[in-house]
């Protein structure tokens, strides 16, 4: 499969299964479109009639190129795995990373919250006590295997409520570390409303990633994360966040901000973001039911193609300056990347990462936790619904019928499980918007990597 496109003045051309990129002219480009399943005089006597001044010499040796990619293998190769009798369902798996929901509760009221302003769907606050996630980090050391380094986040609501027990969970981790040859990355997401001094110095010494949520310009930001008293935030975490990236060397942790439809504009706030001087952002489209005032529609996708292709272009143009940044869907390895299984199969929601309720209940993702009919078991009894993990193991881009014909297939890895369920019923199943948008951002990050490497 090849995927041809224009981006901001590129002309390019991916090979999907072999991961080959091409920037070509225009020529090369308009024949490529042609080549397939096509004779030679075919494919110049439309090319002639496309490109009325071109020499036969040059058709001739345009076409000895493009033949010469296609017999290397790097334009129309064929997918090496969708043959192959792989079931994917028996794939060996340890669990490595963990989601601690070390409070169902918050600080804040913001209108997208996936989690119910944090207690998803619980009925009051829960805090996570300590044993319960000592337990948790038990489980996962022992249902690691021989896997030495291990992730933990600490999730929310707000995780700072329960702050202590982030503090001695951390302390005890390492107190296990030597003696079971494994080591935790630590992360914390936060809102950033608690941050202090005291709260900083534990993080920039303990957590390897830190995730900070603001979603851009102020008046967006408080529209959507108002405090429970519904006065705004952003005047609080701006120069919180502002300290701690400073103090971090502008490296391991991102401001994470979610846009919606009231902020159609969003790479106004992705912009705003790096002007207050952040390095590491990720702003992201809202996931919600259609019925919802602020919920992203199919008639958007348009427009939201649009600001990406404006905030590329202006991230080329910011690149080797002070006011370059990295955005975090831009982000792709086009030379290393991910093993086959995780670009086949993604983010091991189920499988290869879990996370865990204030209660120690198990589930596929932070996105499923409180949804019954996806609890998997519990960090003493461990993984007790193996049919359902085995419904995850089994879920990647060839059980994925929108994901056959897909260019961007082995950069989104099929797409979010969650978002499928919400919106489709199944795992399996597809979330137009949001794979329109991540197509988008493919090409945008495509052409970066295109840009930046002439300079």
């Amino acid at each position: 499969m090849v995927h041809c496109y224009k981006n901001n003045g590129y002309n390019i051309v991916l090979d999907v299964d072999s991961g080959a990129i091409h920037v070509v002219d225009d020529i090369s480009y308009d024949m490529i479109g042609l080549f397939e399943g096509r004779e030679r005089d075919d494919i110049f006597t439309e090319m002639k009639s496309i490109h009325p001044s071109i020499s036969e010499e040059e058709l001739i040796e345009v076409y000895e190129e493009i033949a010469g990619l296609v017999e290397s293998g790097d334009l129309f190769s064929r997918d090496e795995y969708k043959d192959r009798v792989i079931d994917y369902t028996k794939r060996p798996t340890v669990v490595k990373a963990l989601c601690l929901h070390i409070a169902h509760d918050c600080n804040l009221s913001c209108k997208y919250c996936f989690a119910e302003e944090g207690l998803y769907h619980g009925k009051k606050a829960e805090l996570m006590p300590f044993e319960v996630g000592r337990q948790a980090l038990d489980f996962l050391v022992s249902a690691s295997g021989s896997r030495h380094n291990l992730e933990v986040d600490f999730f929310g609501g707000e995780p700072l409520l329960n702050w202590q027990v982030v503090k001695d969970l951390v302390a005890y981790g390492r107190s296990i570390e030597a003696e079971h040859d494994k080591h935790f990355r630590f992360t914390l997401t936060t809102n950033g409303v608690l941050l202090n001094d005291e709260v900083m110095e534990f993080v920039n010494r303990e957590m390897d990633n830190v995730v900070l949520s603001i979603d851009g310009r102020k008046d967006i930001h408080d529209m959507m994360r108002p405090l429970q008293r519904g006065d705004g935030s952003y005047d609080i975490i701006v120069p919180k966040f502002q300290k701690l990236a400073e103090s971090r060397n502008q490296d391991r942790y991102y401001v994470r901000g979610t846009y919606t439809r009231n902020n159609l504009d969003f790479s106004q706030d992705v912009l705003h973001l790096a002007d207050l001087g952040f390095k590491q952002i990720s702003v992201e489209p809202v996931v919600a039911p259609e019925d919802e005032q602020y919920a992203l529609r199919m008639e958007d996708v348009p427009r939201l193609c649009e600001e990406y292709d404006k905030l590329a272009a202006e991230m080329v143009k910011r690149h080797g300056t002070d006011k370059e940044f990295n955005f975090f869907h831009f982000m792709i390895d086009l030379e290393g990347g991910p093993c086959v299984y995780k670009r086949l199969s993604g983010c091991g929601s189920g499988t290869e990462y879990l996370s865990v309720t204030p209660s120690g209940e198990l589930f596929p993702c932070h996105q499923f936790a409180g949804h019954e009919e996806m609890k998997m078991g519990d960090i003493w009894q461990g993984i007790t619904n193996t049919e359902l993990q085995t419904q995850f193991k089994g879920c990647n881009v060839y059980s994925k019928k929108s994901c056959n014909d897909c260019f961007a297939k082995y950069y989104c890895s099929g797409g979010c499980a969650a978002n499928s369920y919400h919106f489709d019923g199944d795992i399996r199943g597809n979330y137009d918007v949001g794979c329109e948008l991540q197509k988008k951002r493919v090409e945008c990050a495509i052409m970066i990597k295109a840009a930046t490497a002439e300079e």
